[in-house]
């Protein structure tokens, strides 16, 4: 097993295009693997040292933290396989320790299984835009989860404006923290792991990365999945609330459908108490089980519930209590708590790609006039825009890719999507599939944010072009796992249950 990078005599031989050639990647770094420790059994751990601004290579340099999960059959290694579990602010690492055994065995032992956190997330030089986990907490004081009511609108975007100065004041990764910036480093770390070409596995935010790494270097590809898919051009562009405010309107209908065909407690006229819900919480805070919940509260519980439909019964209950102590029938209760880790970085790293890739608007004017267009799509739409007004006084980084998206890959990419995903839609992987040439698109017909792990027909597809490069037949659709809400379902978990995209 090669656990060393390539020589420099053989990286000069691998045939690269002109984006390669463009990027400026540099030297290529070595790995030193180790074991991660007695917590995680079988697995390595390394960091490497990649160039912090890419068109200077020889220049300061920024750390990204790996982990993988070496091939089991080593006899037959095909090579390594990237993962990235979406976000952006993800942890690749995080997912590579808990997800490599079952995609080990998934995928016949036959590839190391390798996540790195990328630039300025997680261990990777992590960008921290608070002294403490205190602060950070002290950040959303008084602050609503989005503004649903015109008041809060100006508050909650002059603090969310603030966090552009106090991001990337003196903390040299804030400037380089692009998607096309994590692609450069992806593909340094092909070569330093001997692989020619790239064997890929996005999920969420990680199929703009997929899509990214696509365009940047269309022909260093093996294999490369996206599921759970983002319209690149939506997304680069900050258009993504139009899908945003509907996906999961769509997603959220089909709940409601299958609790009334399951007869689910929220049931059997689970639209109507829905909408009494949303009009009496919207009017008064509810009080139950010494917690007070408020409209957006109550919005972000159901459009968390939509990225894994095994969460479905347990948020019809919660909402089944909700509207019983909204109507006077239920005045106690307790409620399990979540307890909050220590202080990690996800929202800084968050708003730290997003406003490095995307160019949102500056005043608040333009804010508010898109709220009401996102909320004019559903009751949604506002949860998933509002957050961008971190990017109000964020500059761009000059070296994003912004399109165009249209490429043809040296070999096919697999898109999977999912007909009711209410995080990333059906649409965004169609959009892929029209843009990649030469890619091919294979759906579910069920719910939730993505299928591999899910559906057993997306993940065999899923394998079989990993291990085989076997693509499904062109209009393959998986069909729908039964209904989430029947007693006799055990709704399959998601490898991974992202927080964002």
């Amino acid at each position: 097993m090669r656990l060393t990078v390539l020589a420099a005599a053989a990286a000069l031989m691998i045939t690269g295009t002109p984006a390669v050639q463009a990027s400026g990647s540099g030297g290529v770094p070595r790995i030193d693997w180790a074991a991660c420790g007695p917590e995680h059994p079988g697995f390595e751990c390394a960091s490497v040292k990649v160039p912090l601004d890419h068109d200077d290579p020889r220049g300061a340099k920024t750390t990204i933290a790996l982990a993988r999960k070496p091939a089991t059959d080593p006899a037959r290694r095909i090579g390594s396989l990237f993962l990235n579990p979406g976000g952006p602010g993800g942890s690749g690492v995080d997912f590579a320790l808990g997800a490599g055994n079952t995609l080990s065995a998934n995928l016949q032992g036959r590839f190391d299984i390798v996540g790195f956190d990328p630039r300025g997330i997680g261990r990777s030089d992590p960008l921290h835009c608070f002294a403490s986990g205190q602060a950070l907490d002290e950040f959303f004081e008084g602050l609503p989860g989005f503004p649903y009511q015109s008041k809060q609108e100006r508050p909650y975007y002059d603090r969310y404006r603030s966090l552009g100065p106090e991001c990337r004041d003196d903390q040299r990764i804030a400037r380089h923290m692009s998607t096309a910036d994590v692609a450069r480093d992806m593909d340094l770390l092909r070569r330093a792991v001997g692989d020619r070409k790239i064997s890929y596995l996005g999920f969420s935010y990680g199929s703009f990365l997929g899509a990214t790494y696509a365009n940047l270097f269309p022909n260093n590809i093996r294999a490369l999945v996206i599921d759970g898919v983002l319209d690149p051009e939506l997304w680069s562009s900050g258009r993504q609330i139009k899908s945003d405010r509907i996906a999961t309107k769509e997603e959220f209908r089909e709940f409601l459908r299958n609790c009334d065909e399951a007869n689910c407690v929220f049931g059997p006229q689970s639209e109507k108490r829905w909408n009494a819900l949303l009009k009496s919480v919207r009017a008064k805070p509810i009080e139950l089980g010494g917690q007070t919940f408020t409209y957006d509260t109550v919005i972000g519980a159901a459009v968390g519930a939509m990225y894994s439909p095994s969460d479905w019964p347990d948020t019809a209950a919660f909402l089944d209590q909700l509207s019983d102590a909204a109507a006077g029938t239920l005045s106690s209760g307790t409620l399990s708590a979540t307890a909050e880790p220590d202080y990690p970085n996800g929202f800084d790293a968050y708003n730290g790609n997003v406003c490095a890739d995307i160019e949102f608007p500056r005043d608040f004017a333009a804010y508010r006039a898109t709220a009401r267009y996102a909320e004019a799509g559903s009751e949604f739409g506002p949860f998933w825009w509002w957050s961008n007004a971190a990017c109000a006084n964020w500059p761009v980084n000059p070296d994003r890719y912004a399109g165009p998206w249209r490429t043809r890959t040296n070999a096919p990419v697999l898109v999977v999507g999912n007909y009711f995903d209410g995080v990333t839609d059906f649409r965004g992987a169609q959009a892929a599939n029209r843009l990649i040439g030469g890619s091919r698109l294979l759906a579910y017909a069920g719910w939730g944010h993505t299928a591999y792990g899910v559906s057993k027909c997306a993940t065999d597809h899923t394998n079989a072009y990993l291990l085989n490069g076997t693509l499904p037949a062109v209009g393959t659709v998986c069909p729908a796992n039964p209904n989430p809400f029947l007693p006799s379902v055990a709704a399959a978990e998601p490898l991974f249950k992202p927080t964002r995209r």
